[in-house]
C-alpha cells in the first residue's frame, strides 16, 4: 500500500496543504518562483506551513519547481495561531495608499511592489481631492499599467469605497466640480473611461490592516 504524503505549497496559485501531488501539482506547475515541499505526516506538514519556506524549501523538495528562487516567497497569514490561514498575502502583486493634507486637500498616491516596498510609480501632488479619490485613482492606475505589461497581478488596497468605485466603474462622492477641483476631476473622468472601456483580470482586494498591519505603500500620516 503506497504511503500517504502531505505536500505544503508555501508559494504557488494557492498555498496551503495538499493530501496528492495531483493537488500539488495544480498549484505549483508553471508557477514561477513556487515552493513546494513533501512531508511524511500531516503534523509535519502543518509545522512547516507555519513555519515558512525558509530552511524547509529546497531540502528534498519535491517537483522542478521548487528549484527556483523568488522573492515571492512569503506568505503572511490572518486567523487564529496554529490554524489554517484565514486569508494570506499575495506578495506577488502591487499596493497602493494616498497621501492626504487635509481632507478635503492636496492629494498624492503612489504604488509599490508588495514584496519588496519598492515604488512603482507615483502622482502628484494634486491640487485639491479627496482620500477616497486618491485611492480611486491610484487602483486605475495599477490596473492600467499591469494591463498594459499583461500582468494578472493582484491590487491591494485599504479604501473599501475606492474598491467599491472600481467595481462599478464611478465614483460616488460630494467633492463639487469647480475651478479648485478641475484637475483631480479631470483625473477621475479619464479613470472611469478607462475602466469602461477595458477588461482586466486583476483581483481588487482590500488590504487587512487590522491582521497585516499598514499596507505597503503606506504615507505614514495617520
Amino acid at each position: 500500500m503506497a504511503k500517504t504524503k502531505y505536500y505544503v505549497v508555501w508559494v504557488g496559485r494557492e498555498p496551503g496543504i495538499y493530501g496528492s501531488w495531483a493537488e500539488c501539482r495544480r498549484q505549483t506547475d508553471q508557477f514561477t518562483g513556487a515552493k513546494y515541499k513533501s512531508y511524511e505526516s500531516r503534523q509535519e506538514a502543518e509545522e512547516a506551513y507555519r513555519g515558512g519556506w525558509k530552511g524547509r524549501w529546497g531540502q528534498g523538495s519535491s517537483g522542478s519547481g521548487a528549484a527556483a528562487k523568488s522573492r515571492t516567497g512569503r506568505t503572511a497569514r490572518a486567523g487564529a495561531a496554529g490554524g489554517e490561514p484565514a486569508e494570506r498575502i499575495d506578495y506577488d502583486s502591487i499596493s497602493v495608499d494616498v497621501g492626504t493634507r487635509g481632507n478635503p486637500g492636496p492629494v498624492e498616491y503612489k504604488g509599490v511592489d508588495t514584496g519588496t516596498g519598492d515604488v512603482i510609480f507615483a502622482c502628484g501632488p494634486i491640487s485639491k481631492g479627496t482620500n477616497n479619490l486618491g485611492e480611486f485613482l491610484a487602483i486605475v492606475h495599477a490596473l492600467a499599467l499591469l494591463h498594459r505589461e499583461g500582468s494578472s497581478k493582484t491590487v491591494y488596497s485599504d479604501s473599501l469605497n475606492a474598491i467599491k468605485w472600481v467595481k462599478q466603474k464611478k465614483v460616488a462622492t460630494t467633492l463639487p466640480r469647480d475651478r479648485t477641483t478641475e484637475e483631480i476631476w479631470n483625473l477621475v473622468d479619464r479613470a472611469e473611461h478607462w475602466l469602461r472601456t477595458h477588461d482586466y483580470p486583476n483581483r481588487v482586494l482590500k488590504w487587512q490592516t487590522r491582521e497585516w498591519g499598514e499596507i505597503k505603500a503606506d504615507y505614514g500620516r495617520k
